[in-house]
């Protein structure tokens, strides 16, 4: 596997070794050794995996300690729009974001450390997202921030009267009104 660097660190993109022929293709699609050399000293417990249609917007979202989350992310089949922001205060990159399109077709993983803040829009007919998290889910810890807060400015790739949210993302706060938030110093491995 390839690790790539993106503009905040700890956020990287991953992309397998792919072996193709005349009957398709195989890759390894994850290797906790090869992981925990390369990206990071976690150990992933709960697979999760959802099918979403065209303009359907998850995130962004998060669990606040002691069940903080790192997310590995991919898509099966289809593509998304995936993105991570830094919301652990006095980060240098704090507010900032990464977005990289993640399809089935390039394979491309993205790795979310704990201390930010996730979510992804579906820019094809339909999509199959898969995810691997390093701690359980625990609703009592969720969290999550405005998808369209404008000091985020993230472009989500779809027009804004096409976007689909649950009931409970369209009543998020932004990043500057969030009650709680991560701390840079904090240490969350």
């Amino acid at each position: 596997m390839e690790v790539i660097k993106t503009d905040i660190d700890g956020v990287v993109i991953i992309e397998p070794r792919l072996f193709r022929d005349e009957r398709g293709y195989f890759f390894e699609s994850f290797s906790q050794r090869d992981f925990q050399e390369k990206v990071c000293n976690t150990r992933f417990v709960q697979d999760n995996e959802s099918m979403s249609t065209y303009g359907v917007l998850r995130g962004l979202h998060f669990q606040k300690p002691p069940h903080a989350q790192s997310k590995l992310v991919r898509v099966i089949r289809g593509a998304v729009l995936d993105v991570a922001v830094d919301i652990r205060r006095g980060s240098p990159t704090f507010g900032r974001h990464v977005a990289v399109e993640l399809s089935g077709e390039n394979h491309r993983q993205l790795f979310i450390p704990r201390g930010f803040a996730h979510g992804f829009s579906v820019l094809t007919d339909e999509v199959i997202f898969q995810y691997k998290c390093d701690n359980f889910y625990a609703p009592q810890s969720e969290g999550a921030l405005a998808w369209d807060d404008p000091d985020l400015g993230i472009d989500w790739r779809i027009p804004a009267e096409r976007i689909l949210l649950s009931e409970k993302d369209r009543h998020h706060d932004r990043l500057r009104d969030a009650g709680w938030l991560f701390d840079y110093h904090e240490k969350l491995y």
